[in-house]
């Protein structure tokens, strides 16, 4: 605890804040650099491996500004929980080794809305093979031409050609050996690997539902890990569109675009290793690599998700995306469709399919929980005056950039009212339409791909296994975080613990085993309010209830 509280070094610790630039919010935000991160130092392992250790709040840093380098609980259980289950869900990112709380309280405007409060200060520490991402080579920007803010260390490019040399020579050796006496090659290769390992990451995270919330170019790792959790989330009701940041008014991280985004960051990762990777290169890399390895590495997952395990038929990206079309038509929980279409029923009739249909129904979204979604958010006379605006000063309205918002709004108040008219009974029976229409087609992709086998069981089996490992029954959902982090603020992190709210311990553990092992039969999720954990599914793979809509994370 003295150690990784920062209160002692460990032998041979030289700590150093690292100094980094970043596009935030698509502008460019000059130098930032670590603000409540402190590295110690490399431990090498007998097996050759290299892990950096960094601590995260252990007080101030060169790069600090005006903030006191500290973090607090409730940050810290959520970066520390999801950096472990990401790792278990078998996505690349940083881990967390150890959270180390204490006494000593900081004040935090949690919802910046005026009403600050002590919370403890708590330290992480955290353990990647290397924490440089791609602002680390934004150091060397020159005045940018919308926010006129540069890097601290523009013209240096002795220090780009000796970062390029170090993170190429000591994290991508292979393509050190092979391009050893062409440099432009050597670079133009580490860039398309970082784009295919980019693009291969967000593609992961699209299957597990993950939206990571603030993909600015500074939280973004050069070796292709899920780095930086803060405002995160996972996907509940399938919505594309769905923002897990409070703080994203416009949407720009929204869980659909998260794709585009990492491609976007790619090109000003292009841009800062000029000259030394030619611009017309780099580009024409990323225009060759993203796309077609994020669709591959996509399509490849959600095959597996489905249990396609033999022939790769051309039709199966339109499947998939029917789908999900299906998904957010019903506003079906992404985790548990996935997990519930494990247990589906193959076979031309088969007797139990009505009981699978009610199953998988019954993980679409309520009446109730819908109007909750899609309540407005402005007050009426707001939006009336917005409209009025619109009409009547046009280049107002635009530079005051609320058109998307304000449309938004609209589709809000149009879907509410068709909720209105609308009565559990036609929902229930509409969600069945959607899913009885969808399912025939599944039914009729995996008697092709049976029939392919040429042997059954050996099919059957083979289906179960693949899919039961990439389907997962347990994510770190918003509100079961929440419970974590509201005991342990009460001094609970026991895995003993027997009251409602789950330790962070237990959570933890449930994490570390997402998916369902071999031999262990596919439960139904439990649905909030049908009996707790005796009933069949466990409480943790539950539905969320309706209060955790009201979570805000910023």
């Amino acid at each position: 605890a003295l150690f990784f509280s920062g209160n002692a070094l460990l032998p041979g610790a030289e700590p150093a804040a690292h100094c980094y630039c970043g596009h935030q919010f698509g502008q460019f935000a000059g130098q930032l650099g670590d603000g409540a991160a402190m590295y110690l130092g490399e431990v090498c392992t007998a097996a050759g491996e290299r892990w950096e250790l960094q601590l995260k709040g252990a007080g101030p840093t060169p790069f600090s500004r005006q903030a006191d380098g500290r973090k607090v609980l409730r940050s810290s259980i959520r970066e520390f929980l999801c950096s472990e289950a990401m790792f278990h869900l078998g996505i690349p990112t940083t881990r967390a080794g150890a959270c180390v709380t204490s006494q000593s309280t900081v004040v935090r405007d949690v919802f910046y809305d005026g009403n600050p409060r002590y919370e403890k200060c708590t330290v992480v520490l955290r353990i990647a093979s290397t924490f440089l991402r791609f602002g680390s080579f934004e150091i060397f920007k020159s005045a940018d031409e919308h926010t006129g803010r540069e890097g601290p260390s523009v013209g240096r490019n002795d220090i780009r050609i000796q970062m390029l040399d170090y993170v190429i020579g000591t994290f991508y050796p292979e393509i050190q050996a092979a391009h050893a006496a062409d440099s432009v090659q050597r670079n133009a290769a580490f860039f398309r690997e970082v784009t295919r390992r980019t693009a291969r990451m967000v593609a992961e995270w699209q299957c597990v539902g993950f939206c990571h919330g603030v993909l600015n170019t500074d939280n973004m790792s050069i070796v292709g890990l899920t780095i930086d959790y803060g405002p995160f989330g996972f996907l509940d009701r399938y919505d594309p569109d769905h923002v897990c940041n409070a703080s994203d008014g416009a949407g720009r991280y929204a869980y659909s675009k998260q794709p585009e985004v990492c491609k976007w960051n790619l090109q000003k990762l292009a841009e800062a290793l000029e000259p030394e990777l030619p611009r017309e290169l780099g580009e024409a890399i990323l225009a060759e690599e993203f796309d077609a390895e994020f669709h591959r590495h996509h399509l490849h997952k959600m095959r597996r998700k489905l249990g396609l395990v033999r022939a790769e038929l051309e039709g199966d990206g339109a499947l998939v995306a029917r789908l999900l079309e299906t998904m957010r038509l019903t506003g079906a929980d992404f985790t548990n469709t996935f997990y519930l279409l494990s247990s589906f029923p193959v076979g031309p009739e088969p007797p139990d399919a009505p009981e699978f249909l009610d199953a998988l129904t019954a993980q679409c979204a309520s009446l109730e929980e819908l109007k909750l979604a899609f309540r407005p958010q402005m007050d009426p006379r707001q939006l009336s005056m917005m409209l009025m605006l619109a009409q009547s000063n046009p280049q107002l309205f635009a530079l005051i950039g609320t058109r998307a918002n304000v449309t938004k709004e609209l589709e809000r108040v149009e879907q509410q009212s068709r909720l209105e008219q609308l009565s559990s009974a036609e929902l229930l029976s509409r969600n069945r339409g959607h899913w009885a229409d969808w399912l025939q087609e599944y039914r009729a992709r995996l008697e092709k791909d049976r029939e392919g086998s040429g042997d059954s069981d050996a099919w059957l089996a083979e289906h179960l296994r693949v899919m039961r490992a990439n389907n997962p029954k347990y994510i770190l959902r918003n509100y079961i975080a929440q419970n974590a982090i509201e005991a342990a603020e009460n001094g609970d992190f026991s895995e003993a613990s027997r009251h409602l709210s789950p330790s962070v311990r237990r959570v933890l553990k449930l994490l570390e085993a997402p998916y369902c092992t071999e031999g262990e039969a596919t439960e139904v999720p439990e649905v909030e309010g049908a009996g707790g954990a005796g009933s069949g599914g466990h409480p943790y793979s539950a539905k969320p209830p309706l209060w955790a809509a009201e979570l805000c994370v910023t």
